[in-house]
């Protein structure tokens, strides 16, 4: 086959080129979305998409593992509609807050009572009634003001309540500030431990709204309430620790669970940052040393670098959620409840009552209690499932991405597109594996939006990238072989561009010589124009009768056109398809013949086709300056050899001895064992006698056992036997030029003794 120089180029820039250099676009463009992926990762480089995700990644999965069953040991105390209708509105008395504690940790023996309220302003709502009526000019007089003067202590209800507060282990609630210039209004309690550098990446406050100092001095404990609210406003995790002043103060939660367990002491766990620093990991919580308290499992409760952590919640909030007990707290107050039917749980006073309710969005819902977010954590730490974010996960997740990124860049521009699909599905489908492993296994936390993102990311930049770069290489293949193979080959190569090539190779093939007889002789009486329109014809008719076969054609030589079976595209038929095209050829000529007999042409073309099959090599040879598709080797020099036997022979079409071997059912007639030249070794060679596919007539094979016959008589020197088959033979088929070619060997009759020789052509 040969191919202009242009194309040669153009093909040599869409096949000789190394697969590296191929896939280079690729495996860049793959490149630059792991450099993406990783700066995200590492913290350069901040992706609000990946976050996002990374948080919906978190909600569904909490909602899959939620527990949804009720934690007895934690109830609600209930400040509801019912409760307010039934005592009055909010805020209470300072008298009615004492029986209401006194209530929980007397009567029912609680053991901590966290109170997710602020009491900053003095109750003396009885004093500041009695002035407004001295001062009134109705009802004023000297004698009412002269008694609040004396009295004015007595009227002043804090007292109460902070005798109430101690020696009971409540824990008053408190906030801190960042937006109001370090205002600071009230008394903070103690601090839990001086803030060392392992905290300096602690939520760092500058104001506080704390309860009034007689309350705080008198209460057991006290922790602030703030809830901090992730990106998209959503409550994830709550602080358990916050720097104030040089201080670490202790959260609500926390401060009720010690309390809960004794006044528990608090050892704060630091490791190595990995930068020459240290930062806390996590939170122990021993129980007091002593009483029963000193058998209690210390809690571990992990943070991450803000001293924050995750909140493990258990299922829907509020009184019909279903993980915890409301209780109304007008039950509380009223006596409602038995004896100790609290005794050792953790109780927080909270708000559901509307225009009160703390309403927080969580991943479990857009409206949920605000108080149940801190029973949730101490719930969570109880059980010892609370999700660790370690400060290590942005280690592992550039590990990931890095290895994910190197099987990406390296594989996915060699795939198909459903190779690289598989491949894709296969790795997010690995990565979720393993991440939601360690969550259920080990309770980490690790990122996985990057890596999903980079998987997806990859797969579909690579289908997009391989479908132009394939229909570019689709375009160049088609190019370069669509003259020279059938459209359907075209076709079938186009699906995998990859798997052929033009690089030289060993196989075993078929190969077909078709010669044009006549065509010389009939030229000399024409024009150049008529002979170039009469060879055009001619061969285009031969080229479709190939293309039909689904044949390669390697080359026109003047009249003759040569073609083979079996490559660029793998044809295990390629020898019955060969002797398909033969005797089609030799059909398409006969009526041409007819036809141009019809318009005055004084001659027929005939056609002398010579095939073979055997191991030759195929593929792109020649110089640098002009190449060729082709076949070489002893196999097709026989194929050639061959085609010039049919005029000794008189007949169209002669096949080398290995073709009947793989199209056995073909009705095949044995010509005569040659030596051809430029080979030692004799070879049987045959000729096709039936179309392909028909049953040949009874009296055809008839014919064809009594010429066996004469064939083996010849070869045993029987020619008196032979003289006599080929004289019924040509009566039966005298046109058969075969058999009167045979009647010529066998006269004169050789000398006594003699044999006849082996046919030698050269």
């Amino acid at each position: 086959m040969n191919l202009p120089p242009r194309l040669l180029a153009r093909a040599a820039l869409a096949w000789r080129g190394s697969a590296l250099r191929r896939r280079a676009p690729r495996m860049v463009g793959t490149g630059v979305l792991v450099v993406l992926a990783l700066a995200h990762a590492a913290g350069w480089l901040q992706l609000p998409v990946l976050s996002s995700l990374d948080q919906a990644i978190y909600d569904a999965r909490l909602l899959l593992t939620m527990p949804r069953q009720m934690d007895e040991r934690i109830v609600i105390i209930d400040v509801d509609e019912s409760s307010l209708a039934r005592l009055g509105q909010w805020p209470w008395s300072r008298d009615r807050l004492a029986d209401l504690i006194e209530e929980l940790t007397g009567r029912q023996q609680v053991a901590a009572l966290g109170l997710d309220a602020l009491f900053a302003e003095s109750d003396q709502r009885a004093l500041l009634a009695l002035q407004r009526l001295a001062s009134s000019p109705e009802h004023g007089s000297a004698a009412v003001a002269k008694w609040l003067q004396r009295h004015s202590a007595a009227l002043d209800a804090d007292p109460v309540l902070a005798r109430a507060l101690r020696q009971r282990p409540v824990v008053l609630g408190y906030y801190f500030t960042g937006d109001r210039n370090g205002r600071r209004h009230g008394q903070l309690p103690p601090a839990l431990a001086p803030a060392g550098p392992e905290s300096a990446r602690f939520l760092n406050w500058d104001g506080y709204g704390a309860n009034l100092p007689l309350l705080t001095s008198a209460a057991q404990a006290a922790g602030f309430f703030n809830a901090v609210a992730d990106s998209d406003g959503v409550i994830r995790s709550l602080p358990l620790l916050a720097r104030f002043d040089g201080a670490l103060y202790e959260s609500l939660a926390l401060a009720s669970l010690r309390q809960a367990r004794g006044a528990a002491a608090v050892r704060l766990q630091i490791a190595p940052d990995g930068a020459g620093g240290s930062v806390l990991t996590a939170i122990s919580v021993h129980a007091a040393t002593g009483g029963d308290g000193a058998r209690q499992q210390a809690l571990r409760i992990p943070i991450d670098a803000a001293g924050t952590a995750l909140v493990p919640y258990r299922g829907p909030g509020g009184p019909q959620g279903g993980s915890f007990q409301y209780i109304p707290a007008a039950d509380v107050l009223s006596g409602a409840l038995p004896e100790r039917a609290l005794a050792g749980k953790i109780a927080l006073l909270g708000f559901t009552a509307p225009g009160l309710m703390d309403l927080r969005a969580t991943p479990v819902s857009e409206v949920f209690p605000g108080v149940e977010v801190h029973a949730n954590l101490i719930s969570g730490i109880l059980d010892g499932r609370v999700p660790e974010r370690p400060d290590y996960a942005r280690g592992i997740d550039v590990l990931i991405l890095t290895v994910a990124g190197l099987v990406l860049a390296l594989a996915l521009p060699a795939l198909s597109v459903l190779g690289a699909l598989l491949l894709g599905l296969g790795m997010a489908g690995a990565l979720v594996a393993l991440n939601t492993g360690l969550y259920l296994q080990a309770q980490l936390v690790l990122p996985l939006a990057g890596a999903l993102a980079l998987t997806v990311m990859a797969v579909a930049f690579n289908v997009i990238s391989g479908y132009f770069s394939e229909s570019s290489a689709k375009r160049e293949l088609a190019h370069i072989f669509g003259t020279y193979v059938p459209p359907e080959l075209v076709d079938e190569m186009l699906k995998n561009p990859e798997r052929y090539s033009l690089k030289a190779q060993s196989a075993e093939l078929t190969v077909l010589f078709c010669d044009m007889r006549g065509f010389t002789q009939l030229s000399e009486s024409m024009t150049p124009m008529e002979v170039q329109t009469l060879l055009n014809t001619v061969l285009t008719r031969l080229t479709r009768v190939i293309r039909a076969h689904q044949g390669t054609i390697d080359k026109y030589m003047g009249d003759c056109v040569m073609a083979f079976w079996g490559a660029p595209m793998p044809t295990p038929d390629h020898a019955r398809r060969a002797m398909r095209a033969a005797w089609d050829m030799q059909q398409a000529m006969d009526d041409f013949n007819r036809e141009h007999a019809r318009s005055g042409l004084a001659a027929p073309i005939r056609v002398g086709i010579g095939v073979n099959t055997g191991v030759m090599s195929v593929g792109d040879m020649g110089s640098d300056m002009r190449r060729a598709y082709t076949v070489l080797g002893d196999a097709v020099n026989l194929a050639a050899r061959l085609q010039g036997l049919s005029t000794t022979y008189g007949v169209p079409i002669i096949a080398g001895e290995a073709v009947p071997g793989q199209t056995g059912d073909l009705l095949w007639q044995e010509l005569d064992c040659v030596r051809v030249k430029g080979r030692h070794q004799a070879e049987r060679i045959y000729t096709l006698r039936a179309r392909p596919g028909n049953v040949a007539p009874e009296p055809l094979q008839a014919e064809l056992q009594l010429w066996q016959r004469a064939l083996t008589a010849w070869r045993n020197a029987d020619l008196t036997t032979c003289r006599a088959l080929l004289d019924e033979l040509q009566k039966i088929n005298p046109e058969f030029p075969l058999y009167s070619a045979y009647a010529k060997r066998v006269e004169p009759t050789p000398e006594p003794g003699g044999t006849p020789p082996l046919r030698y052509t050269e």
